[in-house]
């Protein structure tokens, strides 16, 4: 008996040893469970932080890169200018430039329009007999800048810069002139009475002939939070120069109060683009304010002065640029 009782012994051991190496109690797994929870949420909420953060600041940093990408581009194409437009020539000659329709003039506002020399590399022969020698030439071309805030779902939910151009053509003869001129074309005129001011705010288009020129996209994510006295105040007047004797005329395009042409009205009603012009000097300081929120939802995306911690994701930058050419006139 002795004997049969030990093995049974022994078999209830070696049974109970199996039993217990076998796996996990429910009790045991449901504290594992617990357990892991416990530890992974939080490092799962501190990596989606960790990346919505890096977002945000790449939001942030993207939008300053291409305000100053933009502004370096706008300052190269303005230092060769011969004249810029203020608020009174943006008035008179609105309706010569594209998208002046009523409905078109509450989603485009041609901000910075001047008249530049354009250089034409190996623009003209050397001689009419050999055209492998060419030379390079120049020609007057008419810039428009324009603020854009429409429904294309092409571009984001913020306004975009948009740039129109079209320049006068080059050649030996007439007919290679007018082949190369743009649609549109009519180079100012000099001789009416006046000052170069009145002179250039009476240009009109060639209405022989409609635009094929579109306005280009230059930005997008440029803010477009309508003016308001509260939360989104229009600029301040320009600053005028301190050594100036006397002061010179600086108007700002566009304007917000009043009415005609050179008012923003609509959707471009907003300060994300506009600047300071002075005609007589052909000198002009351009702002700009992005929106890097647009880049991150699809709503609330207007700037408020009452909410200071999202000043960050509308960055700012302005340029002065004076015009290096000029045009000679009685």
């Amino acid at each position: 008996m002795s004997l049969l009782k030990r093995v049974l012994i022994n078999q209830l051991i070696i049974s109970k040893t199996k039993q217990k190496n076998d796996g996990f109690t429910l009790i045991e797994l449901l504290v594992a469970m617990i357990l892991a929870f416990l530890v992974i949420t939080p490092l799962l909420g501190f990596m989606i932080n960790v990346l919505d953060n890096d977002r945000k600041e790449q939001a942030k940093v993207n939008s300053e890169q291409e305000i100053k990408t933009a502004l370096d581009y706008i300052k190269r194409d303005l230092e060769q200018a011969v004249y810029i437009y203020d608020a009174d020539g943006i008035n008179a000659i609105r309706q010569q430039l594209p998208k002046n329709t009523t409905d078109d003039k509450n989603k485009f506002f041609p901000v910075l329009v001047f008249w530049k020399r354009q250089f034409i590399p190996n623009g003209l022969p050397v001689n009419d007999t050999a055209g492998s020698q060419l030379d390079d030439t120049f020609v007057y071309s008419l810039v428009a800048y324009y603020l854009i805030k429409d429904d294309n779902l092409t571009w984001s939910k913020a306004a975009r810069i948009g740039r129109f151009q079209i320049s006068d053509g080059y050649g030996i003869t007439d007919a290679n002139k007018n082949e190369t001129r743009d649609d549109g074309f009519k180079k100012f005129e000099l001789k009416d009475s006046g000052n170069l001011k009145s002179k250039m705010n009476q240009w009109t288009k060639d209405t022989t002939k409609t635009y094929k020129q579109d306005v280009l996209p230059l930005i997008d994510y440029i803010d477009q939070t309508p003016i308001s006295t509260d939360k989104n105040p229009q600029p301040t007047d320009c600053p005028t120069p301190l050594t100036a004797t006397p002061p010179p005329s600086i108007q700002m395009v566009p304007q917000f109060t009043g009415s005609g042409d050179a008012v923003a009205t609509g959707n471009v009603k907003t300060r994300g683009f506009y600047v300071c012009v002075d005609s007589s000097n052909t000198v002009v300081q351009v702002y700009l304010r992005g929106n890097a929120i647009a880049r991150l939802q699809q709503n609330d995306l207007d700037y408020t002065n009452e909410r200071k911690e999202r000043e960050s994701y509308y960055p700012q930058a302005s340029v002065r640029v004076q015009g290096r050419g000029f045009v000679f006139t009685k």
